[in-house]
């Protein structure tokens, strides 16, 4: 049956800032949905109260309303748009399915006569409700773990007293395994118990059984309303359970599994998904198998929508499960859409593999002090990466060296522990650096079957890092001259670095390069095809690897390579590498507007990035997508393979800057900007000496490199004093200090933490007032897109500040201060693209802080205030294509925009919850109002001291 023809006009809902648990794997699910809808002619009408997606991007709806997520603004939006037929709430996440059950709780949807589509409610209430969902399992004969529901204090005693520890402990209807632990003894459990009573809306929690070690699966399928289901991927984690699956490393396609056991799993997820429910759309399954010969499956959970798997799911297989699943929800069948990748074959063909990839999640807790940092049922991870690779070892090597957290890949860095007490510690309280810690504990000589028995993980995962390890021992009995071509192959397709190579072989990173040039031994180009070459692929969806070269029948040696280079001129976009507080989704739609506007410029455009929760690496957003490590080595090989005009570093945050450096040293042209006007304006003692020469004031303040320099600052100086290391983004190690005691820990801290760092020390401006401001500048003519002041006092990070546009205390004195501040650095730094800028005003004067000649955090939010494409213009002025005086600009906003900052404090109960010059912010997002005497403003405005420390 082809679309629904009632159906015209479909509201979608958003799932609003980004919390650790719900990131922008829905941003890009929910672009692609939409995307795919307006394909059919169907009205869009979106919902969203996040600034920093593309998804909230004027062109991605027929109608966008930023507002917050609550029925209030959905009346609204109904009330105005009266021609609207159904509502899709399964691409934003939990936040999308608990307002449209509210919804319909409160019969708004029937009121206005609005269909449900793409889920059911009854649905949605089986899998949330374990209660109803276990009952149901039994009927159609799916095993659970022994598992009982509390809705009191009293009964939750009972049970495990009856079911004895350790247990698992879950609140119904929350996300990211909130209020979800596993618990030991009765003094864990009591707490546990009422955290996840109060923190359930329905005030209820499920007690299971723990099934400790046992291995963890998940299936993402669609279904179509004839029935027809898919399975679109297999994931295993190679953390058993116990540990949240967003917080585990997963591998795709399943390792372990026997056949049998997949049939059976594949049976029974099919089983399950029918029951619950008469809907089409996506849905994910959880399952849980007994690591021993008899592999018995028991069903962990289910969830009706599209979820964080699904966007990964769709980029490990190119098979992209929002889009279709849009399709699906509007009534099509699978056979009737076609692969979006093959073009020839349909979507009801299951997609095969003949790669690995490896998903290794990204955490941040060095932002909550004092955080429980063990890995449990609860998700802690802020983002993730993946490597493709074509074994295992190699896809997680990629992903280890997509991590940016100093590590070059599994061992040989140098960087391991090698005392036996802290390694053991690490490896029993699952901890978040576990992935590295194996190849410690390896190295160590700690046996296979003791790492097993403490950790749990398959011995063949086990058995992998065993062989890396020994390859790493055998490499490191030669020197560069004495390796042979066989062992550096090896090395390389086992997924080594140069660099690990270089520190196997004790010599330099680039006589490793060189000797493999000399070899022979190169990065060849492979498609992600979704049928393992069966059919001939049209999407330009890459992934590196190093295969042998082969002899064709005249003798001809060579290898295969799938990424043919244009005579095109082209453009290279570094993405921003995994999500983290202080680089999160709006450097990604930077990257995104950097690419479409170099498109339009006439360029061939192509995309490096490794994230797979993203819009940029989307398959069809470039002319290409590398999905590699933003990693310098593969960086390398892409651009010396594509010969690009050009490379774009200031769209992709810290992550892409920290290259210029070495693209400028090997000759390779960065587009805008220049790598010596970004460095001088990083390198505060010759930005200083800058803004003297300009007239501009900034607060004293010195660079210290030891802790005695730093004292003896803080007396020409005076306290408090901001200190902070250079080249780091979101506030990284910032600190107010009040005292040389406070000043000298800090100072010892930081250099041990980042050795060789030069600590700026400012004289911190007490009271004073924060106020930022971006700017488009082409060498010659600057334009201001936005100034904001911030609610909170300076000593805020920004990224934590309710920044308000357009200021609304700064008086015309200040404002003009600003503006020429802002033009003379744009124009001293020779900036050619974007630029932010920091001020702090105190007693009518305003100081630099800091500037920024990139893509900053902002600019997204006020391209959404102003409804103007303010990257778009950027990229073309970097690209050299126009001058700021060729566009018109116009921006809109009727009373003010604030960009608010949403926390994931929740995740860590015991951290201390104030804020202060490092940035603790997860997500943004825009709140719209008439004038200052709203109430939202004045609560903002009364509060704005009260989270500031020292």
């Amino acid at each position: 049956m082809p679309k629904n023809e009632k159906i015209k006009s479909i509201l979608i809902i958003g799932s609003g800032p980004i919390i650790i648990g719900q990131a922008c794997e829905f941003d890009y699910s929910g672009s692609q949905a939409l995307r795919s809808l307006r394909e059919d002619g169907i009205e869009t009408i979106l919902i969203n109260s996040n600034p920093a997606t593309i998804m909230t991007d004027p062109s991605m709806a027929d109608h966008v309303y930023l507002l917050p997520l609550n029925t209030k603004s959905i009346v609204k939006i109904l009330k105005e748009h009266p021609q609207i037929d159904a509502v899709l709430p399964t691409m934003g996440g939990q936040t999308a399915l608990n307002l449209c059950i509210e919804a319909d709780e409160k019969g708004i949807w029937e009121d206005f006569g609005v269909d449900i589509i793409g889920v059911n409610i009854d649905a949605i209430n089986i899998t949330e409700d374990r209660e109803k969902f276990r009952n149901l399992m039994e009927e159609i004969g799916v095993g659970m773990a022994p598992q009982e529901t509390a809705t009191s204090y009293l009964r939750g005693k009972e049970i495990a007293q009856e079911f004895g520890f350790p247990l698992c402990i879950r609140a119904s209807f929350t996300l990211g395994g909130a209020g979800a632990s596993i618990v030991y003894n009765e003094e864990e459990f009591d707490e546990a118990l009422t955290r996840g009573l109060e923190i359930s809306p329905i005030h209820e929690v499920m007690i299971d059984k723990a099934m400790m070690g046992w291995k963890e699966y998940e299936l993402e399928l669609l279904r179509d309303s004839n029935d027809n289901v898919v399975i679109i991927c297999t994931i295993e984690n190679m953390d058993p359970m116990g540990i949240h699956t967003g917080d585990s490393i997963t591998v795709a396609p399943a390792m372990t599994l026997s056949d049998r056991t997949f049939q059976k799993m594949r049976d029974m997820a099919i089983h399950m998904m029918r029951s619950i429910g008469d809907f089409a759309g996506g849905c994910n399954v959880q399952f849980a198998v007994s690591p021993d010969d008899e592999e018995e499956i028991i069903a962990i959970e289910i969830n009706p929508r599209v979820s964080r798997s699904s966007a990964l799911a769709s980029k490990a297989t190119g098979y992209p499960i929002a889009k279709i699943a849009a399709k699906l929800a509007m009534g099509y069948h699978l056979d009737e859409l076609e692969n979006q990748i093959t073009k020839t074959t349909s979507a009801l063909f299951e997609p095969t593999l003949d790669y690995v990839i490896v998903k290794i999640p990204r955490w941040n807790f060095d932002k909550f002090e004092g955080s429980d940092r063990t890995l449990g049922l609860q998700m802690k991870a802020v983002g993730e990466v993946m490597g493709i690779g074509r074994s295992f070892q190699e896809a997680l090597h990629k992903a280890t060296q997509s991590l940016e957290i100093k590590r070059n890949g599994l061992g040989a860095d140098g960087k391991g522990y090698t005392n036996y007490d802290q390694i053991i510690d690490k490896l029993t309280h699952a901890s978040w650096d576990r992935v590295f810690v194996i190849y410690d504990a390896i190295q160590l000589g700690i046996p296979l079957k003791r790492i097993h028995e403490i950790t749990k993980i398959d011995m063949w995962f086990l058995k992998q890092y065993e062989e890396l390890y020994h390859l790493e021992k055998e490499i490191s009995n030669y020197t560069i001259d004495t390796l042979s071509r066989d062992l550096l192959l090896e090395a390389k397709q086992k997924g080594y670095g140069d660099r690990q190579i270089a520190h196997m072989l004790g010599c330099l990173e680039s006589e490793v390069y060189n000797k493999r040039e000399e070899l022979n031994v190169r990065r060849v180009y492979k498609l992600v095809d979704t049928c393992a070459a069966e059919f001939q692929a049209q999407t330009p969806y890459y992934y590196s690897t190093f295969e042998n070269t082969m002899t064709s029948p005249d003798g001809e040696t060579y290898v295969e390579n799938d990424s043919p280079a244009t005579d095109r001129k082209k453009i290279i976009v570094l993405g921003s590498g995994p999500n983290r507080i202080g680089q999160g989704i709006e450097f990604d739609y930077c990257c995104v507007h950097g690419v479409l506007a170099a498109s339009e410029a006439g360029y061939e455009t192509i995309m490096i990035n490794c994230n797979p929760e993203t819009v940029s690496t989307d398959f069809d957003v470039a002319d290409k997508l590398y999905f590699e490590p933003v990693f310098w080595e593969h960086i390398y090989d892409i651009i010396r393979h594509e010969k690009p005009e050009g490379v774009i570093v200031q769209l992709g945050g810290q992550t892409a800057l920290k290259l210029a450096e070495k693209l400028d040293r090997y000759g390779i042209k960065i587009m805008g900007t220049s790598y010596q006007s970004l460095d001088l304006a990083e390198d505060r003692g010759s930005f200083s000496t800058l803004l003297k020469e300009n007239n501009i004031p900034y607060p004293k303040f010195g660079v210290a490199e030891t802790a005695d320099e730093a004292l003896d600052l803080a007396d020409e100086l005076d306290f408090p004093l901001l200190v902070r290391p250079s080249y780091v983004l979101g506030g990284q190690g910032m600190k107010i200090v009040i005292n040389k005691q406070d000043l000298e820990a800090h100072v010892v801290d930081l250099l041990r933490k980042i050795p060789n760092n030069k600590l700026l020390l400012d004289h911190y401006l007490d009271g004073a007032i924060e106020a930022e401001a971006d700017a488009i500048c082409d060498g010659e003519n600057v334009y201001i897109i936005g100034i904001m002041e911030h609610i909170e006092p300076c000593g805020i990070h920004s990224g934590d500040s309710n920044a308000t546009l357009p200021p609304f205390n700064l008086g015309e004195f200040v404002m003009q201060q600003i503006k020429d501040h802002t033009k003379k650095i744009a124009l001293a730094l020779n900036t050619v693209g974007l630029i932010n800028i920091q001020f702090a005003i105190k007693d009518d004067q305003v100081y630099i802080i800091e500037a920024n000649p990139r893509a900053s955090r902002t600019v997204p939010f006020i391209a959404k205030a102003y409804g103007e494409p303010y990257v778009n213009y950027a990229t073309k002025i970097m690209l050299g294509d126009k001058k700021v005086t060729d566009f018109e600009f116009n921006p809109q906003l009727e009373g003010y925009a604030i960009k608010q900052p949403v926390f994931s404090f929740n995740k860590f109960p015991n951290v201390n919850k104030q804020l202060g010059p490092e940035m603790k912010s997860t997500g943004e997002s825009i709140l719209f109002i008439e004038s200052l005497k709203d109430d939202e403003f004045y609560e903002l405005y009364s509060r704005r001291k009260m989270y500031l420390s020292k």
